[in-house]
Formats: C-alpha cells, structure tokens, sequence
C-alpha cells in the first residue's frame, strides 16, 4: 500500500511541474464587460495575442492598447515574464482618435 502512496505522491508532483510550464487561460475584458477568452503558451509574446485578439473582434491591431495589472503590454512580454497566473485579466481599450470641434 506504501508503494501506490508513494507513486501518487510522484503524480502529483509532475502533474504541479507540468502545470507551471503549461498554457494557462487568459481574459481580455474591454471597458464595456465584453469578454474574449484565449488559452495560451507561457513563453507566448504578447504580440501574438494583441493579433488574435484583433482579429477575433475585427479590429486594427495598432488601434488597441492591452494592459495588465494597469501597466501597458509590450510587444516581446509573455505570460512567464509578466507572473501572469491561470485565469489572469487582461484589459484592452481602444484608442480614441481626434475630437469635434463646437
């Protein structure tokens, strides 16, 4: 009975190793609620999300801004870079361009 103990113990731990280098879930919640979930790679650029992301709503990328725990994404940071954790918010807000004049 040692022995099946032991052996679950060492599942276990694999299984937590695994899950620290695997992909974990990401949202991206715009100002007005709306919500798009993706599941990427740890070593993932931010570059590649802010794409499918922009794809995905049939936005232009460039007009988009992503921050995380209120800082600005940049284009080579990755979830590992970032401590991002399984379940982690994104916010993205779309940039307001020019004004009217009364």
């Amino acid at each position: 009975m040692a022995d099946a103990e032991d052996q679950h113990d060492h599942d276990h731990e694999e299984a937590k190793t695994e899950d620290a280098t695997g992909p974990i879930n990401v949202k991206v919640v715009t100002s007005t609620g709306d919500e798009v979930f993706f599941k990427i790679k740890r070593n993932t650029k931010m570059s590649k999300l802010k794409g499918a992301y922009a794809q995905r709503v049939g936005k232009d990328v460039q007009t988009i801004r992503f921050l995380y725990d209120g800082e600005r994404l940049g284009e080579d940071d990755t979830p590992a870079s970032l401590e991002m954790q399984d379940g982690d918010t994104i916010d993205v807000m779309v940039e307001q361009v020019g004004g009217s004049r009364l």
